[in-house]
This record gives structure tokens, C-alpha cells and sequence, in this order.
């Protein structure tokens, strides 16, 4: 081998040693989320042996027939991306199985970051281990961020692989059921790198219109599971109107800081906050659930943050659905042109 190869090689091997260095931690993580996602697929069966397994439960099996009508008709007449996804199913147990960490700026609704390859900045990062998240919300605690994990009924690989339904998602009624199918399969049809605001706002959107039309398609206008639905969607977007008004309220607050010290904006901030809780109080919901969502939750800028995140250009898509003849089908195609893969 010629020297100047050999010096090549050598040049390379440590410019390899010194990236894995520089990003172990990205590394660790990739290599931890790679093995979670992997026993996800490798554990998933097929959706047709749980319907011919007569120890599972025929409720269940109901909601698996549903999911099969819900795919088609989301790839066949909403034209998503046809592909093997929600074809299989894995079994949680009952365990929650993934778990999302976000962060803000304690004073101002700016959402904290991490980058990923092909994926760019993102204000969220999963684990399947509750202990690793809430080691890193201590972190992010203790540098003065807002911070919430929660855990997430299901999520998609944006089409890099066939997704299996979860099965903690055929806890859902028929209309939620329907509503996270098609929003994940609109992450794998359409995803705009480093835009992720405009990704979950517009899989939102498409989640609910599309549920509403195949609730209405499969059960009848006036069926107990599109009313029902309904009455799920007004009272969120009641609740949504609310706290998005609260928060360009808290945003104006933060605006109008100076240099007072940060336990004068604390104080200032938790006095906002409450105020924005207690008028839950004067909103007519159909379920009391709105009412009493912060009884066990907190409520900071992380929180607010993730709300914007999947609904705050809700007024600017409801114009672009109305500008498409609120033809889903052809939303979804002008979206597609537009953003899609």
C-alpha cells in the first residue's frame, strides 16, 4: 500500500474517532432509540392474527376492523401515501411505551431545540425509558428551563418504516382512533425538514377533518360516534382558543419586562398562569375534562409551546381548506405539491 493511501486512511479513521467523539451523546441516544424502535418492529404481528385469535378480546378486534377501514380510506380516498403501515400491531402490555421531553424559555415562548440528522431542529425528543427523559427534564431544570414530559400514544417514522398500530391506541374512541391514524400517516406522507410547527399543525388538521369525514362516511351523520366526536372537537377547540389567547396574553407579559429580577417575573408569570386556569371555569365544555386538566398537570411555557406547536396555525390552514372548496382530498394533493416528499 502506497504511503500517501496509508496516510489517507489514517486521516480518515481519526477524523471518524473524532466525530463519534464530538457527538457520543447524539450517538447513545440514536443507538438507544434505534433498539426501541426495532423490538417495536420485530415484536409487531400482523393486524389479521390478533382477529383470528380467539383469546383477544372481540371489543379490540372491533376497533383493529375499524383501524383496517380507517387506513383505507385514508390512503385510498384522502390520497395519503399508500404503504404497510398500521398493518401490524404491537402489543404494550398496558405500559406506556414512549415518552416526549419539551423545553422553553422560562420568560419567553421560545422553544428549546435539539438537532438530529435529516430532521434539523427539533423542540421535542423521545425516549422509551421514563428514567432517561426525566434525567434530561432535570438537566434542562436546573440550567432554569420550563420543561414537561408526557407520554405519546403513537408516533411515525415518516414513512422510513411500516408502522405498527400501538395498542394502548385501541383504548381511544372511534373518532380518536381515527384522528391519530390519519395524523400519522400525514407525517408519512407529507414533512417538511426543520418546519415542525407547520408539520403537527397541518397532521392536526387532517386528523380531525379526516375522522370527522370517515366517522360520517362509516357510521351516518347522525350516528352516536360523529356526534360524539364532535362534541370531543368543539370542546378542544374551546379549550384551545382559551389557552392560545392566554398565551399571547403571557407573551405580551414577557414583552413588557425589563430588568426586574427573575422572582419578580416568576410572581408575575404564576399570577397570569392562574388567571388563565380559573376562567376555564366561565367556558360551557359538553365534558367537564377542560375544567379540570391542570388539577395533576402543570402549566408553564413548555406547555403552552406544544399547544401552538399542533394548533396554533389553525385559522391559516381552515382558510388554505376553504381556498381548496373544503375538499380534503384535494388540501391534502395541494399540500403534497407543495411540501410533499
Amino acid at each position: 500500500m502506497k504511503k500517501k493511501t496509508r496516510i489517507l486512511m489514517l486521516l480518515s479513521i481519526l477524523v471518524l474517532l473524532a466525530t463519534i467523539i464530538w457527538q457520543w451523546d447524539l450517538l447513545k441516544y440514536g443507538i438507544a432509540q434505534g433498539r426501541g424502535q426495532l423490538d417495536v418492529i420485530i415484536n409487531a404481528r400482523p393486524i389479521d392474527e390478533f382477529l383470528s385469535d380467539p383469546n383477544f378480546p372481540d371489543s379490540l378486534k372491533q376497533k383493529l376492523l375499524l383501524s383496517k377501514e380507517v387506513r383505507a380510506f385514508a390512503m385510498e380516498e384522502l390520497g395519503l401515501n399508500q404503504s404497510k403501515t398500521y398493518t401490524k400491531l404491537y402489543d404494550q402490555k398496558g405500559k406506556i411505551l414512549l415518552w416526549n421531553l419539551s423545553a422553553s424559555d422560562p420568560f419567553k415562548l421560545e422553544p428549546y431545540t435539539w438537532y438530529f440528522p435529516f430532521l434539523g431542529e427539533v423542540p421535542y425528543k423521545g425516549f422509551f425509558k421514563l428514567k432517561k427523559a426525566q434525567a434530561e427534564e432535570q438537566i434542562l431544570d436546573s440550567l432554569g428551563y420550563d420543561t414537561r414530559v408526557r407520554p405519546v400514544s403513537g408516533w411515525s417514522t415518516l414513512g422510513i418504516l411500516n408502522d405498527p398500530l400501538l395498542s394502548n391506541m385501541l383504548e381511544r374512541s372511534d373518532g380518536e382512533l381515527a384522528e391519530v391514524i390519519i395524523h400519522e400517516l400525514t407525517h408519512a406522507t407529507i414533512f417538511v425538514k426543520e418546519q415542525i410547527d407547520f408539520n403537527e399543525n397541518l397532521a392536526s388538521f387532517i386528523g380531525e377533518r379526516g375522522a370527522e369525514l370517515f366517522l360520517s362516511k362509516h357510521f351516518g351523520d347522525s350516528s352516536e360516534a360523529l356526534i360524539s366526536y364532535q362534541n370531543e372537537l368543539e370542546d378542544h377547540e374551546r379549550f384551545t382558543v382559551h389557552m392560545l389567547r392566554g398565551a399571547n396574553g403571557l407573551d405580551s407579559l414577557y414583552q413588557s419586562f425589563t430588568r426586574e429580577p427573575d422572582s419578580i417575573k416568576a410572581h408575575l408569570k404564576a399570577l397570569y398562569i392562574r388567571e388563565i386556569v380559573n376562567n376555564l371555569d366561565t367556558i360551557d365544555f359538553h365534558e367537564p375534562f377542560y375544567k379540570e386538566v391542570f388539577k395533576d398537570r402543570k402549566l408553564n411555557n413548555a406547555y403552552f409551546m406544544s399547544l401552538i406547536r399542533y394548533h396554533g396555525q389553525s385559522d391559516t390552514l381552515t382558510t388554505l381548506y376553504a381556498q381548496h372548496n373544503k375538499d380534503l382530498h384535494l388540501f391534502i394533493q395541494g399540500m403534497k405539491e407543495t411540501h410533499g416528499k
